[in-house]
């Protein structure tokens, strides 16, 4: 044996006893028709062509979601803006109304007293005495547009005005002995305030968009 080149042992055709073929190795093709070849091309192109689709098919998916994440973020901070604009829209309002407020209370000091009286009417048109306290140099005024008041409402009772030197202009106290009611414009103004402050915070980023969804479709 020494010397010998080996060979490689080659799997032939095996009979078991009976003489059946009990092992047949796989014959090997070694040339094709130009048919087969032609299948051969077309299944590996289709194979390809499914491999690129769904290649792209995953990129557009990828890309979509980007897309999706970063239209939530836009809206998030749209939302922000839109409602600091919100707000700052409301402070502007609230200013202005307040700046208005103030000339009015300052040309017509008597008129909230005046208003008050008149809203008080049926609550107090059994009392046979009005107290009314008011600002320091405003009881003249006060007692004029209060005795016009009553006459208009057809109050009987005596009503007298008083200065008192804590209370700002306009501000008032109206006592009748079985109640009292009382208007410090600060005070009221702070309220409103609040109670801006308040809705705005509830509100919060949940508020209906600034423009409807209607005319944004339309433009």
């Amino acid at each position: 044996m020494t010397g010998q080149t080996p060979t490689r042992f080659s799997f032939d055709t095996v009979f078991d006893d009976s003489g059946s073929v009990a092992y047949q190795p796989v014959a090997r093709k070694r040339s094709w028709t130009s048919e087969e070849v032609e299948q051969i091309r077309a299944a590996a192109f289709a194979e390809g062509e499914r491999s690129a689709v769904a290649q792209a098919e995953a990129q557009v998916a990828d890309a979509l979601a980007d897309i999706a994440r970063a239209a939530r973020s836009a809206m998030t901070a749209l939302a922000g803006v839109a409602h600091e604009h919100r707000v700052g829209s409301a402070n502007l309002a609230l200013a202005a109304a307040r700046g208005i407020a103030d000339a009015a209370l300052e040309r017509f000091p008597d008129a909230p007293v005046a208003a008050a009286l008149e809203s008080l009417a049926r609550e107090v048109e059994a009392q046979p005495r009005l107290t009314v306290r008011v600002a320091a140099g405003l009881e003249g005024r006060v007692q004029a547009a209060l005795d016009q008041t009553a006459e208009a409402i057809g109050f009987t009772g005596q009503i007298t005005a008083r200065a008192d030197a804590t209370l700002p202009p306009a501000a008032f106290v109206l006592d009748w002995g079985d109640g009292k009611a009382a208007f410090d414009p600060q005070a009221a103004a702070e309220r409103v305030a609040a109670a801006l402050d308040a809705a705005l915070a509830a509100e919060g980023l949940h508020a209906e968009p600034l423009i409807p969804a209607s005319e944004a479709d339309n433009g």
